[in-house]
């Protein structure tokens, strides 16, 4: 279960950055705040469900459903992806790095963008 969640994960990372949407310039306040709650309620979703998947054991369906929540994470950035997030990266690229690659420094860049945005208490 854990390499299918290693394989699945990086996959549906690229996929969601690939996919072709705007940068959230122009958009209406009101619709780029809900983007933004929904992107930091399924980041926040995500670490629960990572965090509970690492006290069960190796084999134990958790995976897969860590593997279900970052691809809703990865679904919900979409609109917001380029947004600067600090450290040179975007919002895409830290929400990859920190889902797919286990970067805690990126997951403390998207974590830190939803608390800028007024969403920090949705995030550990």
């Amino acid at each position: 279960m854990v390499r299918v969640h290693k394989a699945v994960v990086p996959v549906l990372a690229l996929m969601a950055v690939a996919a072709g949407c705007s940068s959230s310039e122009g958009r209406d306040e009101q619709q780029l705040t809900a983007q933004r709650e929904n992107y930091c309620t399924q980041l926040g979703t995500w670490q629960k469900a990572r965090n509970a998947a690492g006290t069960d054991a190796p084999n134990s369906s958790g995976y897969d459903e860590v593997g279900a929540v970052a691809q809703d994470a990865f679904l919900a950035m979409r609109p917001l992806r380029d947004e600067t997030v600090g450290g040179g990266r975007t919002l895409a690229e830290a929400t990859v790095a920190a889902m797919s690659n286990s970067d805690s420094e990126a997951e403390e860049l998207v974590a830190q963008y939803c608390g800028d945005v007024g969403f920090e208490t949705l995030t550990r």
